[in-house]
C-alpha cells in the first residue's frame, strides 16, 4: 500500500448535494481497497487562471493510502463525473 495525496476541482455551480455526492463518491472508491486519512474541503477559491471559461473553483484535498491500482480507477470516475474541471493524484512516497 502507498500514500498518495488527490487535489480535485469542482465547478462551483454545482449543487452542495452533488459536490457531496463526488466526494462520498471518490472516498468509497479509495475504501475498497485502501483507506482514506484525511478529508480537506477548501471551499471556493479563485483559479490561477481560467479553464472552460470558469474563474473559481470548488477545492478537495483527499489524503490516502492505498493499492496502485485504485489511483487509476479514480482517475476513471474523476474524467466522467460531470462538474470536475480538474485532478491531479501524487504519490506522497519517493
Amino acid at each position: 500500500m502507498r500514500k498518495y495525496e488527490l487535489m480535485y476541482i469542482l465547478k462551483t455551480n454545482m449543487e452542495d448535494e452533488a459536490k457531496e455526492a463526488v466526494v462520498n463518491k471518490v472516498k468509497s472508491i479509495i475504501d475498497a481497497e485502501g483507506k482514506v486519512e484525511k478529508v480537506d474541503v477548501w471551499g471556493n477559491k479563485k483559479l490561477a487562471y481560467e479553464i472552460k471559461k470558469v474563474k473559481e473553483g470548488y477545492y478537495v484535498l483527499v489524503n490516502f493510502e492505498a493499492a496502485v491500482d485504485v489511483p487509476k480507477e479514480i482517475e476513471r470516475n474523476l474524467r466522467i463525473t460531470e462538474g470536475v474541471l480538474r485532478y491531479m493524484i501524487v504519490s506522497k512516497e519517493a
